[in-house]
């Protein structure tokens, strides 16, 4: 019997409306990474691509996501260097939501470490309350990150604080993660799923393919250099613009697409 089928449903998927809701359920081990969560994961960001328009990412119980499951890594790792998770062309759901066909928005709460982060950090919008915390403990554990966040989670952090992160284990409170780019939005406790939610359905109001090319090319483009960027960025517009394109142009010009106001303040 495989390691998913032991676990049974590790991962839960439903659809609202055109948007895929797809949370991590392992609440007893604080949504820890296991093979089956990953494998179910990978499933559900596969099926949100073809059924949804935007996804959102949650966990359910007191946490988003504490990392590796590391009773089972301890096990698995037991005869050293004898086994490895096996590289080959192995597809990873952080890359499929990173990098798929719809945008993403991850509601986080609580524990939100190590390959949790990673998963969050695939994520193309943020948002958490005030119970989130942030961590890379990977270096006090003798390991080191899989899940594409020396990519990912460097890229938003910068990598010098992301060292930091793993060398000395320290925790960001919501308020960093929010100065420094982990989040989005800061919200109360218990109003991330709420707010991601009201977030994925304004995005699902959006060109499709203004979207794809959203998340897609513009990570994309962060690697080209000057000339080339301008060159692909030039490509892509032309690529994005369609009939759809012409008819949300004349809403605006005749008054019936909502207009950008000023935010309100705060309270």
């Amino acid at each position: 019997m495989s390691d998913t089928q032991e676990e049974g449903e590790v991962v839960t998927y439903e659809l609202e409306g055109d948007v895929a809701l797809i949370g991590l359920n392992r609440p007893h081990k604080r949504n820890s990474m296991s093979p089956a969560l990953t494998a179910q994961l990978l499933e559900c960001a596969l099926r949100a691509g073809r059924e949804a328009k935007c996804g959102v990412l949650y966990g359910h119980g007191d946490n988003f996501c504490a990392g590796l499951d590391l009773s089972w890594a301890a096990k698995q790792w037991a005869d050293d260097r004898t086994a490895r998770n096996s590289y080959k062309s192995r597809l990873d759901p952080r890359e499929v939501i990173a990098r798929g066909e719809i945008p993403f928005v991850a509601a986080l709460h609580g524990a939100t470490l190590g390959g949790g982060l990673e998963t969050a950090c695939a994520a193309h919008v943020r948002v958490g309350d005030e119970t989130t915390f942030f961590g890379l403990p990977e270096g006090t554990r003798g390991i080191y990150i899989g899940g594409g966040g020396s990519v990912r989670i460097a890229r938003i952090l910068g990598f010098s604080r992301m060292q930091d992160m793993m060398l000395t284990g320290r925790v960001l409170r919501p308020e960093e993660g929010e100065r420094f780019g982990l989040l989005h939005y800061l919200v109360p406790k218990g109003q991330a799923l709420a707010k991601a939610k009201e977030l994925a359905q304004r995005i699902c109001k959006n060109a499709p393919l203004s979207n794809f090319a959203i998340t897609n090319s513009l990570p994309r483009l962060q690697d080209m250099g000057y000339d080339d960027g301008l060159y692909f960025e030039r490509m892509v517009g032309e690529y994005t613009r369609s009939p759809e394109s012409i008819t949300r142009l004349k809403q605006f010009l005749d008054k019936t697409a909502p207009r950008l106001r000023m935010p309100e303040e705060k309270k």
